[in-house]
């Protein structure tokens, strides 16, 4: 395979913190909204925010040091809150050292709550969550009670802020009363769920990306062990579809075996976290799964070594062009699964481009999570080609 130049140029885009916040009596409508420019120290504080920060023609970089940056930045990317109409009702806090609580909490970003995460650190505020919470300004979620923030777990108070609390004793107790709230939000339970690993974070990120889409909740296990806690929230769903997410080294043919009490059961798996998550990406069964096997579609992109990023670019998947989470497991190099899963998706067109469909990428994280090279790479195989030259691995733009 030849090797893809870097693209010429990276466009900057930074969405300035300043004006963010609300002075009593100000109408919310009217408050001032972030400038945007390229310059010195209000760029560096666009990327400490994690703001959109560089893109190519078919990728857009949310470029956050950390989960808690990629957070603001995706949820400010959703949410422009430039009116009350593009505020979120709600937002999820959830504490970034919590992986498992955090990918559960992604299913509040579908209806009816439709709640980004923003996360709490070392049981503080951080800034970076601090500016988003307050320039996105949640207006409140009758289907939460009225709740501005949801809290998820043991995360900071937020004054002046209404809030609803989730808790649970540990993993698999905290992501049941996540479904059970989101249940009560809906006024029904989802006839799907998702069981993933509880100890594999790389096997379970997939999983946020989809329950942010569909609202299916996500439910985690011990490789050899269902957990009390899981089994009652599933037998809560009265025999609904049950989704496996990753291989037998993650949840053990043990553990299908007690879920097929519960309902019908179908694993999906791949041997490794990257195939795993193109096996997510390509899987379909009714109306459960992304069923991408053709161009035009939106992606997002992480790192495995990033767990909790899952659910910061969760509302990525669930907006815009809607699109499932892909995984690398190297920052400086695309592997060859994910290289091969987008030459079969990449967009071709015969006559004229303009009539074409057209693929997307966003990419989570700075350079230590995705280099700027692999996101080069992503963006070429990305790009719409004439039909000739589709699945070609030596094409650049």
């Amino acid at each position: 395979m030849a090797l893809l130049r870097p693209a010429a140029a990276l466009v900057a885009v930074a969405l300035l913190a300043a004006g963010c916040g609300r002075d009593s009596g100000d109408d919310p409508g009217k408050r001032e909204r972030p400038a945007i420019g390229v310059k010195g120290d209000q760029k560096k504080a666009a990327q400490d925010l994690g703001f959109p920060t560089f893109a190519t023609k078919n990728t857009t970089r949310i470029g956050g040091a950390d989960p808690v940056a990629d957070a603001a930045g995706a949820a400010r990317a959703v949410y422009s809150a430039t009116s009350r109409v593009t505020r979120p009702r709600a937002v999820v806090l959830a504490d970034v050292a919590d992986w498992r609580g955090a990918i559960a909490a992604s299913v509040l970003m579908s209806s009816p709550v439709r709640a980004p995460i923003l996360f709490s650190q070392d049981g503080k505020l951080p800034s970076a969550t601090t500016d988003a919470l307050n320039a996105l300004d949640p207006s409140g979620s009758k289907q939460a009670g009225g709740a501005q923030v949801v809290r998820v777990g043991d995360v900071p108070q937020v004054e002046g802020r209404r809030t609803t609390d989730l808790r649970g004793q540990d993993p698999f107790a905290l992501a049941r009363a996540i479904d059970a709230f989101q249940a009560a939000a809906r006024g029904t339970t989802s006839d799907r769920v998702i069981v993933a690993s509880a100890d594999e974070p790389a096997f379970a990120m997939p999983a946020a990306g989809w329950a942010a889409k569909a609202g299916d909740p996500v439910l985690f296990t011990r490789r050899d062990a269902l957990p009390r806690d899981t089994s009652a929230a599933i037998a809560a769903h009265q025999q609904p579809k049950i989704y496996v997410l990753g291989p037998p080294s993650a949840v053990s043919d043990k553990v299908v075996s007690a879920l097929k009490r519960l309902g019908t059961v179908q694993r999906i798996a791949g041997s490794d976290p990257v195939r795993n998550a193109i096996a997510f990406a390509r899987f379909l069964d009714g109306p459960f799964g992304w069923g991408i096997v053709d161009p035009g579609h939106g992606f997002v992109f992480a790192n495995t070594d990033r767990p909790a990023d899952a659910a910061a670019a969760a509302p990525l998947s669930a907006a815009g062009q809607y699109g499932p989470l892909l995984l690398t497991d190297d920052a400086g190099s695309l592997p060859d699964p994910l290289q091969g899963f987008l030459l079969d998706v990449q967009p071709g067109y015969t006559r004229d481009p303009v009539r074409g469909v057209y693929n997307h990428g966003w990419i989570i994280g700075d350079e230590s999570a995705i280099t700027t090279g692999v996101q080069s790479q992503i963006d070429a195989l990305l790009e719409i080609v004439p039909a000739n030259e589709r699945g070609r691995e030596d094409q650049a733009p």
